[in-house]
């Protein structure tokens, strides 16, 4: 298979750092040129399912301009400039919860919008976690920390109770990576 080409590009929006909206002309693999592909440009971000040292989940119930109500969410934020992905799930832990985690698993980083950008979400368990500050800076929304055991996240997941398909994703992959370890899921071998 092969990838598409981008032939031209120019910028028709530019907000702010959040947001910036390019035209691309793009060559498709059969040789088709389409004119005028919108492409949307926001901050790569990371999302962290933090696990504590008693073996909770640290989430948020928390609220979010685009949500019609409060939502449970794990830690996050945006890459600054420059900034690798780990480094910045490291400082959003600190800053927004006053923990620190002693092993990092990296769960993968995934394009948000496939066809139109929109960033990457690098999403990360964070294991033996545990609080060592106050937190450091008070986000624009409400939020009310919560530890939850493993079984509380699967049923809040399964009740749609994470609201944003990036929370929803890093909170099952951490689970399924917490329940693959302890040999509670097998996976085939030749499937890892």
């Amino acid at each position: 298979m092969q990838s598409w080409k981008t032939l031209a590009r120019s910028t028709i929006f530019d907000h702010s750092k959040y947001l910036r909206i390019e035209q691309h002309t793009i060559e498709l693999p059969g040789g088709r040129i389409i004119q005028d592909w919108p492409w949307i440009i926001t901050p790569d971000y990371v999302n962290i399912a933090v696990l504590t040292t008693e073996g909770m989940f640290l989430c948020f119930r928390q609220t979010k301009y685009a949500i019609p109500e409060t939502s449970l969410a794990p830690v996050g934020g945006y890459l600054e400039p420059g900034e690798e992905p780990l480094a910045t799930a490291r400082r959003e832990l600190q800053e927004e919860t006053g923990y620190q985690a002693s092993e990092w698993v990296n769960l993968g980083s995934y394009a948000v919008d496939g066809n139109r950008g929109a960033g990457v979400a690098h999403l990360f368990l964070a294991r033996d976690a545990r609080q060592l500050s106050d937190p450091h800076e008070a986000d624009l929304e409400e939020q009310e920390m919560l530890l939850l055991q493993p079984e509380q996240v699967v049923q809040a997941l399964s009740a749609g109770q994470f609201k944003v398909i990036a929370w929803a994703t890093v909170m099952a992959l951490a689970l399924l990576h917490t329940q693959t370890q302890a040999g509670k899921i097998v996976v085939p071998l030749g499937e890892r």
